[in-house]
């Protein structure tokens, strides 16, 4: 059994990853974090996760639960998760990250502590999504530069980051086909009077409504016709349930710092 530590136990994402563990076999729910002063500290996990008590409190002392645990599974906020992942490596432990939002700084950082220990890193651990991560560029070069590049992201009024961390990847991942530099061509939302479009743009548009989990659209316009390639989550389980595979994966790997390509061997 991997024994796994949930951080940010209370958040959306955090309550379907507290089910989703107790409801894998091979998986054992070791720990539940949040952060100093959360009104969920000293309840019960699974109360909270509305699946029945599980006899794992949530605590705000992560450092004790990775005494007794193999793997952290964080989606947290930047500064919260720079701070478990410094407790990760202390420990020796493995972790896996979906949180975004990160600053180039925080990035570096992240990346650099994360060498130290087995991390798997990916702002989405949706199947589907790092499917599509591995295709899109080679879609965009056999096309060429005559088809005008978009990416459209959708997700819920209460998230923080745009574009999100997925639009960002997969427009990566589109200029990299391309042989592109994406800090050249990357365009963010166009207003007022900005010309005609150039050739080497990738132009990325985001929406905030409602309660959307996450949708992507990858547009390539060309001469008479269009290609729409669109992946729309519909529930949280999708990313948890990638996380909680990435969990089971890295646990016992090397150090280093692992994408969910490797986990699903698309690389």
């Amino acid at each position: 059994m991997i024994r796994t530590i949930i951080t940010g136990a209370a958040g959306r994402m955090g309550m379907r990853l507290v089910a989703l563990t107790q409801a894998t076999p091979g998986l054992q729910l070791s720990g539940a974090v949040e952060v100093k002063g959360h009104p969920a500290i000293g309840k019960d996990a699974g109360e909270v996760a509305q699946i029945g008590q599980v006899n794992i409190p949530i605590t705000d002392d992560l450092q004790t639960c990775l005494s007794q645990s193999d793997v952290v599974v964080d989606f947290t906020a930047p500064s919260s998760c720079l701070a478990n992942l410094e407790h990760a490596v202390k420990s020796t432990k493995a972790m896996v990250i979906g949180t975004t939002g990160f600053t180039d700084q925080e990035l570096a950082q992240l990346k650099t502590f994360a060498l130290k220990i087995p991390c798997v890193f990916s702002p989405n651990m949706s199947v589907g999504i790092n499917v599509l991560l591995s295709t899109v560029g080679k879609i965009a070069r056999s096309l060429g530069e005559q088809y005008n590049i978009e990416v459209i992201e959708a997700h819920h009024n209460k998230k923080k980051d745009a574009p999100s961390g997925t639009a960002l990847k997969l427009a990566e991942a589109l200029a990299e086909g391309m042989d592109w530099d994406i800090q050249e061509v990357g365009v963010y939302t166009r207003h007022g009077m900005t010309g005609e479009r150039k050739t080497r743009e990738i132009g990325m548009q985001t929406i905030r409504a409602g309660d959307i989990v996450g949708d992507h659209t990858i547009l390539l316009g060309g001469p008479g016709e269009r290609i729409e390639i669109t992946h729309r989550a519909h529930t949280r389980d999708t990313f948890a349930q990638g996380a909680l595979r990435a969990a089971e994966w890295v646990a016992h790997k090397p150090p280093g710092l692992y994408s969910m390509a490797d986990v699903l061997d698309l690389s």
